[in-house]
């Protein structure tokens, strides 16, 4: 389930030029060839067979679920990776096989192997590493739970497809309006490189994917599309914006190096994952299955 950065657009390009990749802050090509091999993954796994998706979706939680578990730690905050994989894999697969309310008691479940797996462990700090353990069973596998109701109806891989591609049109959108126009920074101290004209090229980027994907994927409405259009690119740079800040607070640039020219997983899905919920709430209202 690939995105990138919603709205992670470079502020105004300095004067006497530079090239693409330098302005972005990251290797332009290699990233672009990276979001191109997982949206590979995506569409192919959700337009061949359905379950191949729910393992993809596993396998970047297990992976972001690990990064978040070691960017903890450098705040000295522990939070047991066994139980929380363990129990992220029963919430995807029961969010896939009996949908919101079994992931809903796998989440709750989770939430007290969590628990009682750091009491058993016995070492001080037992409240705060608590807190950080929900805060990551919600954050990783919770949200990507979410990701997968969205497969579970008969037209899942068209709401997948809207889903991610929207979200993708907002960081396309932010990307090109924020080097061509960039002069305002919207969270100088938090995400120096975005600006309030990158925000208004994902808000017309995504209300556009809203109003084509709606009707001709999933049989909705024009203001249905712009509608969901807008929600996702607010959602979607929430969620840059709040990785941004966890990031700041931890003290490190990326939640990991698996991906060159993105960083770690959870950099690259940061959007997808608080999208997730806001795409299924407007999508079960707008196009019930």
């Amino acid at each position: 389930m690939p995105t990138t950065h919603a709205g992670a657009e470079p502020a105004a390009a300095p004067s006497g030029g530079g090239s693409p990749a330098g302005r972005a802050g990251r290797n332009l090509p290699v990233a672009i060839a990276i979001g191109l091999v997982l949206g590979a993954m995506v569409l192919g796994s959700i337009y061949t067979y359905k379950p191949a998706f729910v393992g993809v979706v596993a396998l970047f939680m297990l992976l972001g679920a690990w990064e978040l578990v070691q960017a903890l730690k450098v705040r000295l905050l522990h939070v047991p990776y066994a139980p929380l994989a363990a129990g992220g894999l029963a919430t995807l697969l029961l969010a896939y096989l009996r949908g919101s309310e079994a992931m809903v008691v796998a989440t709750l479940l989770t939430a007290v192997a969590l628990t009682l797996w750091r009491v058993a462990e016995d070492l001080p700090g037992l409240l705060p590493d608590l807190a950080a353990s929900l805060f990551a069973l919600a954050y990783v596998p919770f949200l990507m739970g979410i990701a997968v109701l969205l497969l579970v109806p008969a037209d899942g891989p068209d709401r997948v497809a809207t889903f991610v591609a929207t979200v993708v049109c907002s960081d396309v959108g932010g990307y090109v309006a924020g080097v061509l126009f960039g002069k305002h920074p919207m969270a100088p101290t938090i995400s120096p490189k975005k600006t309030w004209e990158g925000f208004v090229g994902s808000t017309v980027a995504c209300a556009g994917a809203g109003a084509a994907f709606l009707p001709l994927l999933l049989d909705g409405k024009v203001w249905q599309g712009v509608v969901f259009g807008v929600a996702v690119v607010c959602a979607a740079v929430l969620g840059d914006l709040g990785e941004s800040l966890l990031k700041r607070d931890i003290g490190i640039k990326d939640m990991g190096t698996l991906l060159p020219g993105h960083g770690g997983v959870l950099d690259r899905i940061d959007a997808l994952l608080i999208t997730a919920p806001v795409a299924w709430l407007l999508l079960t209202a707008f196009v019930p299955s």
